[in-house]
């Protein structure tokens, strides 16, 4: 039975107010988090805000709850194809044409992906003149309206990544997740990334990639403090971001044969630069080596350095000397006080005393 605020989901999708939809939907999931049919509507209100990698994720997750729900698979072939993601768009169609052989759009939505996969490969077999002519239907064009997409949301764990010739890795830091609150997929260019943790928000890393990728050789660890993702890459091309977009510079192929063992080529990277720790903490010694201090603090000063450049039986000398005399006799004559007990020599004009405890 639906509740109250799917109906309201629902009823904002009818009137055209996907953003509304979105969001009582998202608050429908937080009451029901296991109900397949709520991820699948999103998705459809989703792919309306051109959401798409979103509503990838959100198909992705009905078919995990309700695999024999074919509208999953239609929804998650659809937003696919938006991203021109044609290979997981045709996987999806025909799970889906499985599930539902007499609804036609699945047929229909196969060819296309065909057409463009062998577009893509430069293996579009030509029409006939007279062929192509038929086949072309005029079509009015509708106005669209605007839509106004939500900002997103700031992500609550940090994220990096540096490549090689043949992979991306990619490194969320998300200290103490269990494996089982993380859920990565994997398409032909769309990475999507979940954790799902208890007492912690929710996270969600949906970027379309730069470039495309190999999904059945893609792999995630979920370790103590990081999930590390690694991407294979389809091409051995140089990925100038890790998101796609279109005003990045072509990629330039990587010559794997000019990388060698012994080089470590730079990643880009969202880290600080790295510092030199070393070169900072002797720096601050030799400031305070410098450093001219009076008064008490400069005497324990000249101290510390006397014990610093001491060898083993000078330091056991000022020790015994120290702790014997309460305080009053520093010597770093071994010799001299290591035969016996030394007796404490306060200042002139007072008085040691011993305290009882």
């Amino acid at each position: 039975m639906a509740s109250a605020l799917e109906t309201k989901a629902k009823e904002a999708f009818i009137d055209d107010h996907f953003e509304l939809a979105v969001d009582l939907y998202s608050q429908a999931i937080e009451q029901n988090p296991r109900k397949a049919e709520l991820y699948a509507d999103r998705a459809q209100a989703n792919i309306k805000l051109n959401n798409l990698p979103e509503a990838v994720a959100d198909s992705s997750r009905a078919i995990e709850l309700d695999p024999s729900m074919s509208k999953a698979y239609l929804r998650k072939a659809t937003a696919c194809m938006k991203l021109e993601e044609y290979q997981t768009a045709k996987a999806a169609l025909e799970a889906g044409a499985a599930l539902a052989p007499g609804e036609s759009r699945f047929s229909k939505l196969i060819i296309e992906c065909e057409e463009r996969i062998a577009e893509e490969s430069g293996e579009l077999p030509k029409q006939a003149p007279e062929e192509a002519t038929a086949n072309v239907v005029p079509v009015k064009a509708v106005p669209s309206d605007p839509v106004t997409v939500a900002a997103p949301a700031k992500p609550s764990y940090r994220h990096e990544f540096y490549q090689k010739p043949e992979e991306v890795v990619i490194t969320i830091f998300a200290k103490g997740i269990p494996r089982e609150c993380v859920k990565v997929d994997y398409g032909e260019q769309i990475l999507s990334v979940a954790i799902n943790a208890p007492g912690k928000d929710a996270y969600h890393f949906q970027p379309r990639l730069f470039g495309k990728i190999i999904p059945d050789k893609c792999r995630y660890d979920v370790l103590s403090t990081k999930i590390e993702i690694r991407l294979a890459k389809a091409e051995p091309i140089h990925w100038t971001s890790l998101e796609y977009s279109r005003e990045a510079a072509v990629p330039q192929r990587i010559n794997v044969s000019s990388v060698t063992a012994n080089q470590r080529p730079a990643y880009p990277s969202s880290k600080p630069k790295r510092v030199d720790w070393d070169k900072i903490e002797a720096q601050v010694k030799k400031e305070e080596k410098d450093e001219q201090l009076d008064g008490d603090a400069g005497l324990n000063k000249f101290f510390r350095e006397i014990y610093q450049d001491a060898d083993e039986d000078a330091r056991r000398a000022m020790q015994k000397s120290f702790v014997e005399s309460n305080g009053t006799v520093l010597s770093t004559n071994w010799k001299e006080v290591g035969v016996k007990k030394v007796e404490g020599s306060p200042p002139d004009g007072m008085e040691l005393k011993k305290w009882e405890y």
